[in-house]
């Protein structure tokens, strides 16, 4: 097994030029004339613009970038796949490993906001007996971790993580968090690997076998969610259907992959009743997010990842098979496509010990609501005498 390298972002000034100018360069296109601000039919062509004119000339991917190396990070092969991960020795000293792990379209950044007070609460105001070790990979073939040369999926990408947590750095137990793919990972972990005592999930990825619904309650639910996949879901049918026709476009151009991950931040985030994306999260958030998949050549490898799902057998478990590991669900009300399942729902598919309904926050939950989200992991962690 290689032995962590230290690793620092420092992407040469030609790639940064090149994404620079290609945006200037971009062709627009006229928008529909009864557009106006509104996001229903895509992308806002005029927020678009305006965020254009300001990544070329008000952005600094140089401030980015030192930013991005604020903590530690490394690179480790795991059977044969780099990866790449920020390592954050908190004040419990190496005690109380945590894992957290990202989803599409957003990478290791996410965690920003909660990484220093996850570590080292005592610096806060809290108790320095909730502190933790903080591990946060970037997923195999987005960021800065290797490509894989074939779609590798969520199974695959848990026992990367697995290897890294206990046979890379040495830990025989530990806790793991996450959502979107982030969440389906870290079920994974708790499902496949005894190192993993516990999952803290802001999505719920595994389904009950059978995977009719056995109350009004899961029916209405299941409505729903049909219905929110045919609004919103076209993305995840082409990327895990025909994902390298997708990626030939948004490897191609810069505004276009922008476009395609900025939809998404607008359409799944709590923005509120005026529905400011701004309001969430800044400009320089979000440009920093999609260079990241830029400058790192990702956005095909990434969009792969779904077509990996399927590949790898889906998200359906064996008939009375459930993750038995205590899990904790962090219920996070602006949630819009991925609405969570009823209780009942979920605790056929995993041992649910802790379930939070928060008052607000959407599908970026450490991004949009870092505080919710690190108390809820802190709690979950005493529940289970972590």
């Amino acid at each position: 097994m290689a032995v962590p390298k230290p690793f620092s972002v420092a992407v040469p000034q030609r790639t940064i030029d090149a994404v620079m100018t290609r945006v200037l360069n971009y062709p627009w296109f006229p928008a529909p004339d009864d557009e106006g601000d509104a996001w229903n039919r895509g992308v806002n062509t005029a927020y678009l613009k305006d965020l254009c004119a300001y990544w070329t000339k008000g952005y600094d991917w140089r401030a980015a970038e030192a930013d991005l190396n604020r903590f530690p990070q490394f690179t480790s092969e795991i059977d044969g796949m780099p990866v790449h991960f920020v390592y954050v020795m908190g004040e419990s000293l190496g005690r109380r490993p945590l894992l957290l792990t990202h989803g599409w379209p957003g990478a290791h950044f996410e965690f920003w906001g909660v990484i220093e007070k996850l570590a080292f609460p005592s610096r806060f105001g809290g108790d320095p007996k909730d502190a933790f070790d903080l591990v946060i990979p970037s997923l195999p073939g987005y960021g800065f971790s290797g490509k894989p040369t074939r779609p590798m999926g969520q199974r695959a990408t848990a026992r990367l993580f697995n290897t890294l947590m206990t046979q890379v750095l040495g830990h025989n137990r530990y806790l793991a968090q996450g959502g979107d793919w982030g969440g389906l990972v870290t079920s994974w972990l708790a499902m496949d690997h005894a190192a993993c005592v516990g999952a803290h999930l802001n999505m719920i990825g595994f389904r009950p076998t059978p995977t009719a619904p056995q109350s009004d309650e899961e029916k209405a639910w299941l409505a729903r969610t049909e219905l929110a996949m045919r609004l919103e879901g076209g993305y995840f049918q082409e990327q895990a259907t025909k994902p390298q026709t997708l990626a030939m476009s948004l490897m191609d151009s810069p505004v276009g992959a922008a476009a395609w991950i900025l939809e998404k931040y607008h359409g799944w985030a709590d923005l509120g009743e005026h529905g400011d994306i701004e309001r969430v999260f800044t400009r320089d958030q979000l440009l920093t997010m999609v260079m990241i998949y830029l400058v790192t050549g990702s956005m095909a490898t990434s969009v792969w990842y779904y077509r990996a799902l399927f590949e790898e057998g889906g998200v359906a478990l064996p008939q009375g098979v459930r993750c038995e590991k205590p899990t904790g669900f962090a219920n996070f009300p602006g949630e819009k496509l991925y609405a969570p399942p009823p209780r009942s729902w979920a605790d056929r598919a995993y041992n649910i010990v802790r379930w939070t309904d928060m008052p607000n926050g959407g599908h970026f939950a450490a991004m949009e609501q870092p505080d919710l989200l690190l108390q809820d992991v802190q709690a979950f962690a005493r529940d289970i005498g972590y």
